[in-house]
C-alpha cells in the first residue's frame, strides 16, 4: 500500500513539473492529456484501495521521513489512510479527472492552455496533502497550496484588472482564516505535545469538556474553517472568485476546496464534541450564511453568481449539520453536493461556451432546444439541489432538516426557510436560461451549438452521480439502517459519541412531506412567473425593496469597504505621508551629517606626509603639555 499512496500524491506532482517545464512547446492534446491521465490513475489507484480497504479498518500510517524535532515533539512527515481520508480523495480524483477533461475543451482556444493545467495537477496535489496528511502541519501545508492555486486561477486571466482584484481578494481573506487555523495549530501542540490526528485524539481526553482550552483551540480552528469554506463574515470572496474559468468555479470552489473547512472540522471530531459552545456557535454561523447567500442568490443575473451563492449557502448547510454534531450527515452533503454543483457548474459553462462567453441570464433563454444534453444534466442537478426525491441532494439535505428538527424545529425552520429560497433561485436560473425565447443578438443565436464531446460527457457522469449518489446513505427507516453505508463507512473516524436524537417516523414522514411538496409548489410557482408569464430579470439598477438589496448583495461589500478596507487605506496614506515627512528628514539629517563629518575628515587625509608629521607633532606635543600641567 505504501508505493500506492506515494503514487496519488505524486502523479498530480509529476503532471504539474511536466506541463510546467515543457508544456509550452507541447502540443495541447498531449498537455490536456497528460494532466487529466495522472488525476485519473491517482483515482484509479484511490479505488482499489477504497474497495481493499474494510470498514472497521484501523488507521495506516505511511511514514515518508522524520521532518524535524522541537521541544521533544517528533513532527514525521507521512500520510494518513483511513475512512474519512479515502473518501475525500475519492472525491477528489473522481470529480477532479472528470473536470480536467472536460477543460481539454473548453479551454481549448486559450492562449495560457498548458499554464492552467499545470496550475489544476498543482493543485490536486496540494489537495491531495491536505487531506491525506498524518498531522496539522501537512494539512496546514495543502491548506496553503490550493490557496495559492486558488488565487493563480482565479486571477488566470490577469490582464483584466477586476480579476486581478478579486484573486487579491481571495487570497487577503483567506489568510485571516488561515492565521485562525495556524494558531490552533501552535495551541494544540502546546497543550499535548504533538500535532499528529492519532496522537492528539488519544490525549483529547485530557480537556475537560468546554473548558477554556478545548474552547480557544476549536474556535481557532473554526476560524481557519470559516475563511476557507467561505462562511459568514469572510465569505464574500466566493462570489468574486466567479472570476476564474469556470472549470476552476467547479473543481475550486464547489467540489473540493471549499469544503476543506468541513473536512478540518470532521478530522478534529474528538476536540469538536468536546466543546459544544463552539458547535453552538458553528450551528449558528451555518443558519447565517445559508440564508443570507441564498436571500442575495434571489436577483443576481450573471449565472455563475448565482450558482456561487448557492454554494456558499450550501456550505451553509453542511455546518448546520456540523453544528448539529451529525458529522457524517455533512460529509455525506460534501459528496452530494460535489456531485450536483460540478454539474451545475460544468453546466453553466457550457452555456457560456456556447453563448459566446455570455453569463448575463438576461440575454438568455429558450436554450434547451439548442443545447439538450446540457438542458438535461442542467435540470438533473437543479432537481438534485432544490431536493426533488430520489435525486442525491434530496436525501442528504432531508437528513440535516431531520437532525434539526430533532434539535430545535425553531432552527429547523430557519433552515427550511433557506432550502425554499434556494429552491425559488434555481428554478428562476433554470427557466431564465433554458425556456422562453431566445433574447440574445442574433450573432450569438447563430453560435449556439452544443459543447464537444470532452466537455458533455463529464456532464453525463455527474449527471447519473446525482442520481445515484444519495442511495449511498439512505435513511435509516429504509432497510432498518441497512442502507446507511455511509454512516457505518465513517463511524470507526469518530472518538466520542456522534448519535443525535431520533424523531418518530410518522414525524419524519410529515417533515420530508413538507419538504417535498414546498419545493413542487415552488417550481410551478416559480415557472409561472418567468415561463408562462414571461417575466424577464432586470437591471440591478431597477430593482427596489427587498429585491435591491438582494441585487445589490445587501450591501455587504460596501459595509466592508467604507468600514476596513477604506480605514486601512487611509491610515496607509497617513503613514506614507509620515514617512516622508518625518521619517525621511530624519533619516536624511543623518546621512547628511555622516557625509558632512567625512568631508571634513577627507581633508586631514590628503596623502600629505608632511601634514601627517606636523598633525603627530602638534599632538604629542599637546599631550605632553598636558601631563606637564597635571603634575
Amino acid at each position: 500500500m505504501e508505493n500506492l499512496v506515494y503514487a496519488i500524491v505524486l502523479l498530480p506532482l509529476a503532471g504539474f513539473i511536466i506541463n510546467g517545464l515543457f508544456g509550452k512547446k507541447l502540443p495541447k492534446v498531449v498537455v490536456g492529456g497528460l494532466a487529466t491521465l495522472v488525476v485519473f490513475a491517482s483515482f484509479v489507484i484511490t479505488t482499489s484501495i477504497f474497495f481493499g480497504f474494510k470498514s472497521d479498518s484501523a488507521p495506516v500510517i505511511v511514514k515518508a521521513f522524520e521532518w524535524f524535532r522541537i521541544n521533544g515533539i517528533q513532527i514525521n512527515f507521512g500520510f494518513q489512510i483511513d475512512q474519512l481520508s479515502l473518501m475525500m480523495v475519492m472525491i477528489i480524483t473522481g470529480i477532479g479527472s472528470l473536470i480536467h477533461l472536460y477543460s481539454i475543451g473548453y479551454m481549448s482556444h486559450d492562449e495560457g492552455f498548458y499554464k492552467f493545467f499545470t496550475y489544476l495537477n498543482l493543485f490536486i496535489f496540494s489537495m491531495l496533502l491536505l487531506v491525506l496528511g498524518s498531522n496539522y502541519l501537512i494539512l496546514f501545508i495543502g491548506w496553503e497550496g490550493v490557496g495559492l492555486c486558488s488565487y493563480l486561477l482565479i486571477g488566470f486571466w490577469y490582464t483584466n484588472e477586476e480579476y486581478g482584484k478579486a484573486a487579491r481578494k481571495a487570497f487577503i481573506m483567506n489568510r485571516i482564516g488561515d492565521l485562525g487555523l495556524l494558531i490552533g495549530i501552535f495551541a494544540i501542540a502546546a497543550q499535548v505535545n504533538a500535532v499528529d490526528y492519532l496522537s492528539v485524539a488519544q490525549n483529547s481526553s485530557k480537556f475537560a469538556l468546554d473548558s477554556s482550552p478545548i474552547i480557544f483551540i476549536t474556535v481557532s480552528l473554526f476560524i481557519g474553517a470559516v475563511g476557507k469554506s467561505a462562511q459568514i463574515p469572510l465569505f464574500t470572496w466566493l462570489p468574486d472568485a466567479m472570476a476564474g474559468p469556470t472549470p476552476v468555479s467547479a473543481l475550486i470552489h464547489a467540489a473540493t476546496m471549499v469544503t476543506a473547512g468541513v473536512y478540518l472540522v470532521v478530522r478534529s471530531n474528538f476536540l469538536f464534541s468536546l466543546a459544544p459552545s463552539t458547535l453552538n456557535l458553528i450551528l449558528f454561523i451555518g443558519i447565517a450564511t445559508s440564508l443570507v447567500a441564498a436571500f442575495i442568490g434571489l436577483r443576481q443575473n450573471d449565472i455563475k453568481k448565482v450558482l456561487a451563492y448557492s454554494t456558499v449557502s450550501q456550505l451553509g448547510f453542511m455546518f448546520i449539520a456540523l453544528g448539529a454534531g451529525a458529522y457524517t450527515t455533512g460529509m455525506f452533503h460534501v459528496m452530494t453536493h460535489a456531485f450536483f454543483k460540478a454539474l451545475l457548474f460544468l453546466g453553466a459553462g457550457s452555456v457560456i461556451h456556447a453563448m459566446s462567453g455570455e453569463q448575463d441570464m438576461r440575454f438568455m433563454g429558450g436554450l434547451r432546444k439548442k443545447i439538450p444534453v446540457t438542458y438535461w444534466t442542467f435540470l438533473i442537478g437543479t432537481l438534485a439541489i432544490t431536493g426533488i426525491p430520489p435525486l442525491s441532494g434530496m436525501v442528504s439535505k432531508d437528513e440535516i432538516l431531520t437532525h434539526i428538527y430533532a434539535i430545535n424545529p425553531v432552527l429547523w425552520g430557519l433552515t427550511l426557510f433557506s432550502a425554499a429560497l434556494t429552491a425559488i433561485y434555481m428554478f428562476r436560473l433554470l427557466f431564465l436560461t433554458f425556456f422562453g425565447e431566445f433574447r440574445g443578438t442574433e450573432e450569438q443565436k447563430h453560435h449556439l451549438h452544443e459543447s464537444p464531446l470532452t466537455m458533455t460527457l463529464p456532464l453525463v457522469v455527474l449527471a447519473i452521480l446525482s442520481v445515484v449518489g444519495g442511495f449511498i446513505n439512505l435513511p435509516h427507516f429504509i432497510g432498518h439502517g441497512h442502507f446507511q453505508k455511509l454512516a457505518h463507512w465513517l463511524q470507526p473516524i469518530y472518538v466520542y459519541d456522534t448519535e443525535s436524537p431520533e424523531i418518530p417516523f410518522v414525524t419524519e414522514m410529515i417533515l420530508l412531506a413538507v419538504t417535498v411538496i414546498m419545493v413542487v409548489v415552488i417550481f410551478f410557482a416559480v415557472k409561472a412567473v418567468y415561463v408562462t408569464k414571461k417575466k424577464n430579470a432586470l437591471p440591478e439598477e431597477s430593482y427596489t425593496g427587498w429585491e435591491k438589496l438582494s441585487a445589490k448583495k445587501l450591501f455587504i461589500d460596501e459595509i466592508y469597504n467604507a468600514t476596513i478596507v477604506r480605514p486601512f487605506e487611509e491610515a496607509g496614506k497617513a503613514a506614507a505621508m509620515f514617512d516622508k515627512a518625518v521619517l525621511d528628514p530624519i533619516v536624511n539629517f543623518i546621512g547628511l551629517g555622516a557625509a558632512d563629518s567625512g568631508r571634513a575628515a577627507k581633508r586631514l587625509q590628503n596623502g600629505n606626509v608632511e601634514n601627517y608629521v606636523l598633525i603627530m607633532s602638534l599632538a604629542i606635543g599637546i599631550v605632553l603639555i598636558v601631563n606637564f600641567l597635571l603634575k
